[in-house]
């Protein structure tokens, strides 16, 4: 039997990602139809699908603004590709929405195959984009250009992670990162899409110097450079909180087990710093690295460890705040709203009427309880409902 066209979700304890109280949603052609206190009259003839949750917390669907959609790696021999994470791995995680970049391997990998694994994940039920390029100037792309990619490709946004202070980068000149930065800005004015040059900041003591080479000596909005990764040493962290001070927006890599990176600091911490520095939380981003290999290097560039970057760390990071004391409102906001604002994704990162149908219902201990993406449910009292074509 085809599922009702209609949902209708009871007792919701919503924040949208405001605090709005205990209301009731109607969702109906993948959009929220009526948002109130109480229930709405519909007619006794509509199929309508009830779930009453009781109270339990409802919030837009997270947005993960930086996974590897056909897996990462390879900087430790072609056996060491990671492979591309399954819908489950975002949905179970409590994802809606994803954005995904080449890194490392622009070689092996294309910007082609990456497209085409953003639509199967829009096909399999989640909200996907994606980025042109990947660590290396000149960028991989799909028409010939990175400005042609945007304006051409619907599911293009913008261009990265290209990568910067890094031994794996290729060490792009100043006129070089200014020309990617101009072609994406225009390309996002053309399109009306986020037009961000999103970069990967390595290990590097150079850090954002050349960013702030660029801004200098250009016209470019600070908004241009959305630079990530910036809680992996404290100097970084620093530089980073001056470029949200001018305008930029910064983007936190939130790793599971990150306390054991001497050098850096976790998602979590870096969020609370934000938030005491007094800046706009608005230009502040929380994204996972999923499907990203997390490699260590030794003194000659050599890998002596790696990791698989999960969606499931923003779930484990947003834990850490509310038990840190920050208020779910502001907490969720650099997992919804504000990775919404900075890419102008249409419809996310916030439950009011008018908007996509992606809610997120938390069970015991903030787990996933229930998802929604585009009105249809994807999990279920904590399992998955839909899978990927490939998953068992």
């Amino acid at each position: 039997m085809p599922p009702a066209p209609l949902t209708l979700i009871l007792n919701a304890d919503v924040h949208a990602p405001e605090p709005l109280g205990l209301c009731s949603l109607l969702l109906g052609g993948g959009r929220v139809l009526w948002l109130g206190e109480g229930r709405p009259q519909l007619d006794a003839r509509l199929m309508v699908a009830q779930v009453d949750l009781q109270g339990r917390p409802l919030v837009p669907g997270l947005i993960d603004g930086h996974a590897h959609l056909t897996g990462g790696g390879g900087e430790s021999g072609f056996a060491s590709k990671v492979p591309a994470p399954m819908l489950t791995a975002y949905t179970l995680a409590g994802v809606t929405s994803v954005i995904g970049v080449l890194g490392t391997d622009d070689c092996t990998r294309s910007s082609a195959e990456l497209l085409a694994r953003t639509r199967a994940l829009v096909e399999e039920g989640l909200s996907a984009w994606c980025l042109t390029g990947g660590y290396h100037v000149p960028p991989v792309t799909v028409t010939g250009s990175v400005r042609g990619d945007i304006v051409h490709v619907d599911r293009i946004i913008g261009l990265g992670e290209l990568a910067l202070s890094d031994h794996r980068s290729s060490q792009p000149t100043l006129d070089e990162l200014l020309r990617l930065a101009s072609d994406v800005h225009v390309a996002g004015l053309m399109t009306g899409k986020g037009g961000a040059l999103h970069l990967h900041l390595g290990d590097g003591e150079r850090g954002l110097a050349l960013v702030r080479e660029a801004l200098a000596l250009s016209e470019l909005p600070a908004r241009c450079f959305h630079p990530t990764h910036v809680n992996r040493r404290e100097a970084l962290f620093v530089e980073a909180l001056a470029h949200a001070a001018a305008g930029g927006v910064i983007d936190l890599t939130a790793v599971e087990g990150d306390d054991d990176d001497e050098a850096g600091i976790t998602a979590a911490a870096g969020f609370i710093r934000y938030q005491d520095a007094g800046l706009p939380l608005e230009r502040l981003t929380i994204s996972s690295d999923c499907g990203g290999c997390l490699p260590r290097f030794d003194a000659e560039g050599r890998v002596v460890h790696m990791e698989v970057g999960r969606s499931a760390s923003l779930l484990a990071c947003l834990r850490d705040l509310l038990g840190q004391g920050v208020a779910l409102t502001d907490a969720l906001a650099p997992f919804t709203s504000n990775v919404a604002r900075h890419w102008r994704l249409p419809g996310k990162g916030r439950i009011a009427v008018g908007q996509d149908a992606d809610l997120l219902a938390f069970g015991t201990g903030m787990g996933v309880s229930d998802l929604w993406a585009g009105g249809q449910r994807l999990v279920e009292d904590g399992c998955a409902v839909v899978k990927g074509r490939f998953e068992t």
